[in-house]
């Protein structure tokens, strides 16, 4: 493990980007259709502002600040200007009920609340009341509401700041050390209560540099990454700190409704997802090719098999053949090109966080000339802890350890990590942390196995493996994520602990399965209908057939139930990153698994 310690704190980072680039931009938004550029000087005067209008506010030393708001420039500018004045972000998902953020702002002591609009506004409102520390309300967007004397706007607290100097909030973190408090990150929590884990400025510092140092071939200097993934979620914080220490331009979009709008017109270089996102467009691709001509399979299927032939090549370091450059030029003219520029045309690489992502879809993406390289991290850990590298990157793994980490497996396969990035430990709660942190090594939970190149690949969540009734150990999301590489199958939750047999609830994609219906005579009024219908069911039964059938017999699926509407946030079952909550799932539809154990 290596941690250069090259600067005091977060904040002493920032300053010195503010002086090395300050005319050049740091900061891209959409204002009013248009998008606008921030300098980086005026990304610290900003911050500068909001900063120091907390601190006449009467925030002091080590108090906490929440930000319940979608990913937008001023999350990060108010974050900067928290930690210059030594506060302690909080960050809230905006998907968040009235009830969590009322549990998150009571746990955290949260002394200031910063809010997007009205709608966010709104879940404060409801639980106000049982607030403990009555904090002032910031609304980001929108005007305030002057019957809350608590209230002010995101114009307000910006003009508070403007009378004062950079000089006066640079003196602040001047001695504020790397070991200070930073944020407390709360987990989207996929059992029970969220957990605030506790991450240093060291941790946040050594889990950029680290990361910086794993992609240092890859030229980020002024390059743009579209930011869209919650800042709430440890994977964007991890991005907004990076930018900050490679000295990219991070782009925020609009929403995820107009994602796919924004890649177009902001042409990024570089983009972070949960593997939701890539298994979605996978599923779009294969979906449009299976309803196309018998001609465009007949193109489609060629090009990918040139660009694995390629894409295999690059893999084992080999060179490629005259004939297949030509070949490859062709498909990347008639198949790639269209996919590439639906990202923009100039991305030079994904990143996959937050879920293992499924080798075939990595294969997929890189055979159509798109690089995705998986990492994994969590929140514990300040972010990614390893990552595949441009010039060696191995499909199926999370690829090696990054500098600033020392990672290896305990005697039951479970990944535990020690260095400068892992956490501090739980806010308020020390059972947990003990059991978490041993000697140093913080245990994560998950099981792994190691190569010999150092690439690691990531088998299961250890309190998710199934045993079986008869004693088999079966990690569930190796099955899932093979499932989901049927464009047909939208999620999949397996289950069977101490049963005979595995078991699925199963999301079908509906659209697939309305074509599926138009064209075999199926009438319905309603989804329950359509996944009801016996023809849909044999449907399913088929395709998880063909799964199973290259799985040993004991890590078959046996029986399932289609679920008829998707599993959401909104449900409550999924994470805002788009994890399954298998407890909650297991809860809800325990009828339904009962059933298929009669």
């Amino acid at each position: 493990m290596e941690y250069s310690n090259q600067y005091k704190n977060l904040s002493d980072l920032f300053y010195k980007k503010i002086t090395q680039k300050s005319t050049q931009t740091a900061l891209i938004s959409k204002e009013n259709g248009v998008w606008v550029n921030t300098t980086w000087e005026r990304y610290g005067e900003r911050a500068k502002n909001i900063g120091m209008a907390l601190k006449k506010l009467g925030l002091n030393s080590l108090e906490k600040v929440s930000i319940l708001s979608n990913s937008m420039i001023e999350w990060v500018i108010a974050d900067m200007g928290i930690l210059g004045i030594n506060g302690v972000t909080i960050p809230i998902y905006q998907s968040n009920t009235p009830k969590e953020v009322e549990y998150i702002i009571n746990h955290s002591d949260s002394k200031i609340v910063f809010v997007e609009d009205k709608k966010q506004l709104e879940k404060v409102i409801q639980v106000y009341d049982n607030l403990a520390t009555k904090p002032k309300v910031i609304l980001i967007k929108g005007e305030s509401d002057k019957k809350f004397d608590w209230l002010l706007t995101w114009k307000e607290v910006e003009s508070i700041g403007e009378k004062y100097s950079f000089d006066e909030f640079k003196k602040l973190s001047e001695n504020t050390p790397d070991s200070q408090l930073a944020t407390i990150v709360y987990t989207s929590g996929t059992t029970g209560v969220p957990k605030g884990v506790m991450l240093s400025h060291r941790a946040l510092l050594a889990n950029a540099e680290g990361l910086a140092d794993s992609l240092k071939d890859i030229a980020f200097e002024n390059e743009i990454i579209l930011m869209f993934l919650p800042l709430a979620h440890i994977f964007a914080k991890v991005m907004h700190i990076l930018s900050i220490y490679a000295g990219f331009q991070s782009a925020y979009a609009e929403s995820i409704e107009k994602l796919m709008d924004n890649i177009g017109e902001i042409k990024p270089h570089f983009m972070g997802s949960v593997p939701r996102i890539y298994e979605k467009v996978y599923s779009k691709i294969v979906s449009d090719v299976e309803n196309g001509s018998f001609v465009k399979k007949k193109v489609f299927n060629w090009a990918i098999e040139v660009g694995e032939s390629v894409s295999k090549a690059i893999q084992q370091k080999k060179s490629i053949s005259p004939v297949l450059k030509v070949q490859y030029e062709l498909a990347s003219k008639l198949v790639f090109s269209k996919l590439k520029n639906r990202f923009g045309g100039r991305l030079k690489f994904f990143a996959s966080a937050g879920a293992p992502l499924a080798k075939e879809i990595a294969q997929f993406f890189h055979a159509s000339g798109i690089l995705i390289l998986e990492a994994y991290g969590l929140t514990e850990l300040a972010g990614a802890s390893t990552i595949n590298k441009p010039d060696l990157f191995k499909f199926g793994t999370v690829g090696p350890a990054t500098k600033t980490v020392d990672i290896k497996l305990a005697d039951d396969g479970e990944i535990i990590c020690k260095g400068a990035m892992v956490m501090d430990g739980y806010y308020k709660d020390i059972n947990a942390t003990t059991e978490a942190l041993v000697d140093g090594w913080f245990y994560s939970g998950d099981i792994g196995v190691i190569d010999n190149d150092g690439y690691i690949t990531i088998t299961d969540r250890k309190k998710d493996i199934i045993v079986t009734a008869g004693g088999k150990n079966i990690a569930p999301q190796g099955i899932e994520n093979l499932m989901k590489t049927d464009h047909r199958i939208s999620q999949i939750i397996v289950l069977g602990d101490k049963m005979r047999y595995l078991v699925a609830l199963v999301n079908i994609n509906f659209e697939e399965a309305e074509k599926f219906a138009a064209t075999n005579g199926i009438i319905y009024k309603s989804k329950d209908e359509l996944t009801g219908h016996p023809k849909i069911i044999q449907w399913m039964e088929e395709i998880i057939s063909e799964k199973n059938s290259t799985l040993p017999s004991f890590s078959t699926i046996k029986k399932f139930k289609i679920v008829p509407n998707e599993f959401s946030i909104e449900n409550g079952e999924l994470t805002p990153t788009l994890k399954v909550k298998r407890k909650i799932c297991m809860e809800r539809y325990k009828k339904d698994i009962d059933e298929m154990y009669i």
